[in-house]
């Protein structure tokens, strides 16, 4: 069997030398602009890590509020007037300051841009007198139950994360029943099922009535229960 073989002079060789070369030049600025390519489009991830832009939606509501800042520095301007970049890195507790600025529609005097001190915590780890929850009154205080409900922090907390929050609150609210005035007219009234009536527990007051107060049993009874507020209000509420 007879081998052919090709045969390549110098020329041919330099010339195919330098195709490869072109080819892998061509090939490493196609991989370099499709990395920066990806890099563009996350967004910088690695230069803007640590900083997270919070933008309120800045509706009719928003520049309502903030239509009397005309006299006021912009520095002193609260949520919802600014916007803040909060760095999610800081250890928890500790003291660090955010980049603040004021909404484009808001009108302030000095500069735009300025530092403020916060306390590096969530919004929903703030102390309970730095925020204000929906307050509710269908559910009993007596037991000590408690409900969930939507917290808001105030304006002039800087916190991270969502200013507005779920959390549980203890049930403990009143519709003005008075403790001293229940315990006066069970010791007064009580045979007849006054106090009974006057917490709302009508169906025993009626039973009380007819019953002369159980024959001074169930009276006295009424009595020490009003007495250790074990016996409350019967919408659940507490006394005052």
């Amino acid at each position: 069997m007879m081998q052919r073989c090709v045969v390549i002079n110098r020329r041919s060789a330099l010339t195919l030398v330098w195709i490869f070369v072109l080819s892998g030049i061509r090939q490493s600025q196609t991989d370099e602009a499709e990395t920066k390519a990806s890099t563009n489009d996350n967004g910088n991830s690695n230069e803007v890590a640590p900083y997270i832009l919070r933008n309120f939606n800045e509706t009719t509501q928003h520049v309502s509020l903030c239509q009397n800042s005309a006299n006021t520095s912009c520095n002193e301007l609260h949520f919802p007037c600014i916007r803040c970049l909060y760095n999610y890195t800081c250890h928890y507790g500790q003291d660090v300051y955010v980049n603040c600025s004021a909404l484009y529609h808001v009108e302030c005097l000095g500069s735009r841009w300025f530092w403020h001190q916060m306390n590096c915590r969530y919004c929903y780890q703030t102390e309970k007198w730095q925020q204000k929850c929906v307050l509710k009154g269908n559910c009993n205080s007596v037991n000590g139950q408690y409900y969930k409900t939507n917290c808001t922090v105030n304006s002039d907390v800087f916190c991270l994360g969502n200013r507005s929050f779920s959390r549980n609150i203890k049930c403990n609210w009143t519709q003005g029943y008075r403790w001293s005035t229940a315990v006066i007219i069970s010791l007064t009234l009580g045979g007849f099922g006054a106090d009974r009536f006057y917490l709302g527990h009508w169906q025993e007051g009626i039973g009380k009535l007819f019953s002369f107060g159980g024959l001074g049993v169930w009276t006295i009874i009424d009595v020490v229960l009003i007495s250790l507020h074990y016996l409350g209000p019967a919408d659940g509420s507490l006394y005052i």
